[in-house]
């Protein structure tokens, strides 16, 4: 059997928010595979255990250009240390800039981005540059390039923390813009169904049958039961699937919306800054010994 360590236990608190106790638990049955111990803590903890990975903890902002004709279009994460910064100009310049060279000059990832040229100064060394200027690290995480089958619309939220690029066909602007806000406030993480994971719907699917089956579920019932739990997940990430958050009847999905308009969504893309990165910051080892003292006083 694995040994569980103090590290693996709180790597999965870190990620789950689950008491430290149970994540020990989880671990020492799912004999120190990580991403089982987190299935098992969602079957006993439900959407407690999986809260942690949509927080955003990391600073920085998202950056958008669109060409006038709205045909191509650009949106670029960079991330800094401090909030401090985030709104710092110099920082939002870069940022600014950066879009608008994705835009114009398409490079094939974050590197040759870097190796791109700002008033004849590549793109990292006036990154470098800033550095020193303000003190705190800088990274440019990710982009994305759109060229548009129809006509792109942007929408930034949050202090520039949220950025959306939408490519709609058909429709018009108050349309396209309406798409963007929806997609800022709800985060599908496709357009449709094709593009979820497998993964994802096979980890939902092994959680519903599980969480059935504690529950006492026949074992004839827990395929359907599962279906039905996948489909309701699908409707919850899919663009098309999720009810428009401006739906006066509030039942109105987006694929209705779209049709009734003789629209379609050729692709978007969503940013939310720092999603996936965690920071540190739970003092693991103070509350090992809040809780060993709580336990010598019972």
């Amino acid at each position: 059997m694995t040994a569980i360590t103090a590290g693996m236990v709180k790597e999965l608190r870190e990620k789950t928010d689950a008491p430290m106790m149970e994540c020990k638990k989880a671990l020492t049955e799912a004999d120190g595979d990580l991403a089982k111990a987190e299935e098992i803590l969602r079957v006993k903890l439900g959407n407690k255990a999986s809260k942690a990975a949509a927080r955003v903890t990391a600073e920085g902002v998202v950056g958008m250009q669109i060409a006038a004709d709205g045909k191509t279009g650009a949106i670029v994460e960079v991330n800094c240390e401090t909030d401090f910064v985030a709104k710092n100009d110099d920082f939002l310049s870069l940022t600014a800039t950066l879009a608008r060279l994705v835009m114009e000059q398409n490079p094939a990832d974050v590197d040759a981005l870097s190796a791109l040229t700002i008033d004849g100064q590549t793109v990292e060394t006036v990154r470098a540059a800033l550095i020193g200027k303000i003190g705190e690290n800088l990274s440019i995480r990710r982009f994305a390039r759109i060229e548009a089958k129809g006509r792109l619309a942007s929408y930034v939220h949050s202090g520039a923390r949220i950025g959306v690029l939408v490519d709609l066909v058909g429709g018009d602007d108050q349309l396209a813009r309406d798409l963007a806000m929806h997609i800022a406030a709800s985060k599908p993480k496709s357009l449709d169904s094709s593009g979820v994971p497998a993964e994802l719907l096979d980890t939902e699917r092994r959680i519903a049958i599980e969480k059935a089956r504690e529950s006492g579920k026949p074992e004839a019932m827990l395929e359907k039961i599962a279906e039905g739990t996948v489909q309701k997940y699908l409707k919850d990430v899919t663009l098309l699937g999720q009810v428009f958050v401006k739906a006066e009847d509030g039942k109105q999905t987006i694929e209705q919306l779209l049709k009734a308009r003789g629209a379609s969504v050729a692709s978007f893309v969503l940013y939310v800054v720092g999603e996936g990165i965690e920071k540190k910051t739970n003092d693991f080892a103070a509350e090992v010994a809040a809780q060993a003292a709580a336990a010598a006083g019972r």
